[in-house]
């Protein structure tokens, strides 16, 4: 039997309780704030552009207490953004594989949050997967998109000619001084 899931408002206990998995493709153009890191000039390639996903929910056994809630997920795409050595047009390929465990509220998150080697969410009745696909890719995309090779020649001189023969043009206030101090009292 297929079931239909609102990945606005999953329920992640019932999810992992059944051991479902899910896996589609979104555009990113349905992600407001992951396509804002996205050339802008090419807003054709962003229509296009995929977000491919995958969530697999399971609950692990746990000695002398109640089973954990797990959510895996895995999400990733191309995506356009401005290499910050040629500014040029790049396409980096962003990647996130998180694991989740919940837990009850937010005290045991800050208690756990240290010892654990996963992220720790607080299990509410309902999630927004798609808001927590999102932040994922958001987190892992590079602070600075670059080409491992830029396609154009990169200027790496801050010397403006015309700035410098403007700096030529202009009388150096010293030789005013020097002017003043030869002439006879």
């Amino acid at each position: 039997m297929d079931k239909n899931f609102d990945l606005k408002r999953l329920n992640i206990k019932a999810f992992a309780r059944d051991g479902l998995s899910l896996q589609g493709q979104q555009a990113v153009a349905f992600f407001e704030r992951l396509s804002g890191l996205s050339v802008k000039d090419a807003e054709s390639l962003t229509q296009s552009t995929q977000v491919t996903w995958g969530l697999v929910g399971e609950m692990v056994p746990v000695t002398g207490g109640e089973p954990e809630i797990w959510l895996h997920l895995t999400a990733e795409i191309q995506l356009p953004m401005q290499c910050q050595r040629c500014m040029g047009p790049v396409a980096i390929e962003i990647r996130a594989d998180q694991s989740f465990r919940f837990v009850a509220d937010e005290a045991i998150a800050e208690a756990q949050d240290d010892e654990s080697e996963e992220d720790l969410l607080v299990l509410a009745p309902e999630l927004d997967v798609w808001e927590l696909i999102e932040d994922e890719l958001i987190m892992s995309a590079p602070i600075v998109p670059k080409h491992e090779v830029c396609p154009t020649a990169v200027p790496m001189s801050v010397a403006d000619e015309a700035f410098a023969a403007a700096l030529e043009e202009r009388p150096n206030p010293f030789a005013a001084l020097a002017q003043l101090k030869k002439k006879p009292q």
